[in-house]
């Protein structure tokens, strides 16, 4: 049910001068959003009383709309519980006819999309069935019923002091970032991070170094934002420095994913890791390390952060909380420079209100009590056996004709088909239109890159007979037998 007041939006424009009655306008704009699936069998409308004193018209002219509407079956009166729109209406699909004079467009009532579960294989998404929602939602009522008249008033756009304090005592002993809470911006997640980054520091036709395969995204937000992405091969090593310097040395920027690539998966050498902060120590240059997902290792301690080898003060640490807690929660953070903190607290000012209060609340009562670090070791352990669950089913399915690859972390797996003369590309469109998520390795990269495979997200494959079901469909899918 959506609230009553919502309802009447499309109401607020009736038009006094016209020849039509008001209570007919009226009727007529909750007929047009009733057709056009703006409003939904079951849901309430407005009082006849409080609509009257929205609109400004006399309560007679709402009740004499609502009875011809609930005459005609559109309304169902419920007494002392309102009115809604007839339950037994059928739900109705956007109306494909033309805009009606004096009503609303009904290009205006497109159904919108509810969520959804995500599909199998979605790569990027944490173990939804694992995440402790009987905890979190105590939390989050622990923090609704201490509402205070602070918390409902603007919060500090950098984010919220308890949410920055939890973080950065989390990176300086989980990560080796060494960094104080006043460091420490709180964004929207990683695209809202980079697009602040690039607003403060980078100025229009700027290039930037970015992975070659990588991110999308990445490319994405840099164009909208008037900078010039450069393509950077990527090797077992990581980031190609020394291509890098002779495809553009005067790059302002780099964005680079050093803990574990994405989407090859490789980590970063140490070798590299020194070279690329030479370089941005000596070009007067920044460097983004987006360490989307480092917590998640399988084979060995995590790596530490690039950030922790950063003696200049050229790298803006980026994480977010998407993949370890839920991506729903729309939560990221930046860790400035020392020296960029006033630049950085007048940027996230400029450029938007913050995020939520009371979300950011609740995730910092979550890292402060604990419950954070157990989360996150319970999955690096369901992770590593989800992963090696996928594996063997789809070496079972598909024998000697696939090769997997394994790296020592991260939470998708990358599946070369052998003897294929369909492109990755191909195996992919099949795969979803059998309703696996597969993405194509090669679609992650420029036109010099020239590896295919199939990337899958395997951290919400609940069980072996799971792995299995979903590698039979996909030899089906591919066309490898039933």
């Amino acid at each position: 049910m959506i609230e009553a007041k919502n309802s009447s939006a499309a109401l607020l424009g009736i038009d006094r001068a016209a020849s039509a009655p008001l209570y007919r306008q009226v009727y007529e704009r909750f007929r047009a959003a009733i057709e056009t699936g703006v409003l939904r069998p079951g849901d309430r409308v407005a009082s006849a009383r409080n609509l009257a004193s929205e609109l400004g018209v006399a309560r007679g002219t709402i009740e004499t709309a609502y009875n011809q509407l609930a005459g005609e079956g559109y309304f169902s009166p419920q007494g002392q519980a309102g009115t809604v729109v007839s339950p037994s209406l059928p739900v109705r699909r956007p109306a494909r006819r033309g805009p009606q004079r004096g009503g609303p467009d009904p290009s205006a009532g497109q159904a919108l999309a509810e969520p959804a579960a995500p599909p199998p294989l979605q790569l990027g998404i944490p173990a939804l069935d694992a995440f402790p929602r009987k905890l979190w939602a105590r939390l989050a009522a622990r923090r609704a019923r201490a509402t205070s008249a602070a918390d409902m008033f603007y919060g500090d756009p950098s984010g919220h002091p308890a949410l920055r304090t939890a973080i950065a005592a989390y990176l300086r002993v989980s990560r080796g970032v060494p960094c104080q809470p006043s460091q420490v911006v709180v964004t929207g997640g990683y695209r809202a991070s980079l697009a602040l980054v690039s607003h403060t520091l980078l100025a229009k036709d700027d290039r930037v170094w970015v992975e070659d395969p990588g991110y999308m995204p990445t490319h994405e937000v840099l164009r909208s934002a008037g900078q010039r992405p450069v393509p950077v091969p990527v090797d077992p090593q990581g980031m190609d420095v020394a291509r890098g310097l002779r495809k553009a040395a005067d790059a302002r920027m780099a964005v680079v994913t050093p803990s574990h690539q994405a989407p090859l998966g490789v980590s970063m050498s140490l070798a590299r890791r020194l070279q690329l902060l030479d370089w941005a120590s000596e070009a007067k240059a920044w460097i983004i390390e987006d360490d989307y997902d480092g917590e998640y290792r399988y084979a060995g301690a995590p790596l530490p952060a690039l950030k922790s080898l950063d003696g200049h003060d050229r790298v803006l640490y980026a994480g977010s909380f998407s993949k370890v807690l839920f991506p729903g929660l729309a939560l990221g953070y930046l860790v400035v420079p020392d020296a960029l903190r006033d630049a950085f607290g007048v940027a996230a000012g400029t450029w938007s209100n913050g995020s939520p209060q009371i979300t950011q609340a609740v995730v910092a009562d979550f890292m402060r009590e604990g419950h954070f670090s157990r989360h996150l070791k319970k999955m690096r352990l369901l992770y590593a056996r989800r992963r090696g669950m996928l594996a063997a089913a789809l070496r079972k399915a598909f024998g000697d004709g696939v090769r997997i690859d394994l790296q020592s972390g991260g939470m998708h797996l990358i599946a070369r088909f052998a003897q294929r003369r369909e492109s990755d590309e191909e195996l992919a469109r099949r795969a979803q239109c059998a309703g696996l998520n597969c993405q194509p390795l090669s679609r992650r990269g420029t036109a010099a890159f020239d590896d295919e495979g199939l990337l899958m997200g395997f951290t919400n494959v609940a069980s072996a007979a799971e792995a299995q079901q979903l590698a039979a469909r996909l030899r089906t899918a591919l066309g490898r037998g039933p």
